[in-house]
């Protein structure tokens, strides 16, 4: 699957960062803890540079504990990066960022100087939930669709700590089959730019490989079921998505499927392991 989307204001967005970029102390990336590297936008390392990073695994209640484990490991190897798991709504979990920052920046945040923050991420990984914890109050939109925020905006923490926040920004054209489908499966793009059916026959198809338990106990499906179409279809009949002569309505077993997993009701799902994802180019030039 390669997906083509890239709406102008992400556009003005990336040209905000570069601008704004100068004055940061420290680049805080959400990233969306069942697919850290499919959901880390490599523009973005690419424009921090050697600033030093903040990679913020959110949604880390809906995520594979072990895998989540390798990928901390993973991320902590590169150089000036922490990695922090968290689910943004909690905000025991969430201040811990600001102490990450002052370790990184530590000669910022005193009166007169104030630590600068850059909050960025690709669109639906909870970066808006992710500034209203931290603010105490509701500041940025937020939303279940991706590309909520449209503008930038600074918050004032009252702590010496300032956050710029930004709107979600995708790469040109995500050309990375196995990631753009993650992506897909995940609810980070926008439906109008999908096939709905393709992206769960691709998520029935993950699932039976890695997580088969948890997909045949949710949809009662027998040990012989291997074949995504099948599940599909299963899913379709005993959740009643029928149309007239009894035929499977695919587009609304798809919706229940895709639906169910990025809630987390068939279990805690990583959509990927650090070993199956390969460094990816960040020239967009």
């Amino acid at each position: 699957m390669i997906i083509d989307w890239y709406p102008g204001h992400m556009k003005k967005a990336r040209q905000q960062i570069i601008d704004l970029l100068p004055r940061i102390d420290v680049f805080l990336e959400v990233l969306d803890a069942r697919l850290p590297a499919s959901s880390a936008n490599p523009v973005l390392e690419r424009l921090r540079s050697d600033k030093p990073c903040i990679k913020v695994l959110n949604k880390n209640d809906l995520a594979d504990q072990q895998v989540t484990k390798q990928w901390v490991s993973a991320l902590q190897s590169q150089q000036g990066v922490r990695a922090l798991p968290l689910e943004a709504r909690n905000r025991a979990e969430v201040n811990k960022i600001i102490g990450l920052c002052r370790i990184l920046a530590p000669n910022r945040g005193r009166p007169g100087r104030s630590l600068r923050v850059m909050v960025v991420g690709i669109p639906n990984v909870g970066k808006s939930t992710l500034i209203n914890t931290l603010a105490g109050k509701k500041i940025a939109r937020v939303g279940d669709k991706p590309a909520i925020t449209t503008c930038p905006q600074q918050i004032d923490l009252r702590n010496g700590v300032l956050l710029h926040d930004s709107p979600g920004l995708l790469w040109p054209v995500m050309d990375n089959p196995d990631g753009a489908s993650r992506l897909a499966v995940s609810g980070a793009i926008g439906d109008n730019a999908l096939d709905y059916v393709a992206v769960a026959l691709y998520g029935l198809a993950f699932m039976l490989d890695r997580y088969p338990r948890q997909l045949r106990e949710r949809y009662k499906l027998s040990e012989e079921t291997t074949d995504p179409g099948e599940v599909l279809e299963s899913i379709g009949r005993k959740r009643g998505c029928l149309v007239s002569g009894g035929q499977i309505d695919s587009y609304r077993a798809a919706e229940v499927f895709l639906r169910e997993l990025r809630a987390g009701t068939l279990g805690r799902i990583s959509l990927e392991q650090p070993d199956d994802v390969a460094p990816v180019d960040s020239n967009d030039d």
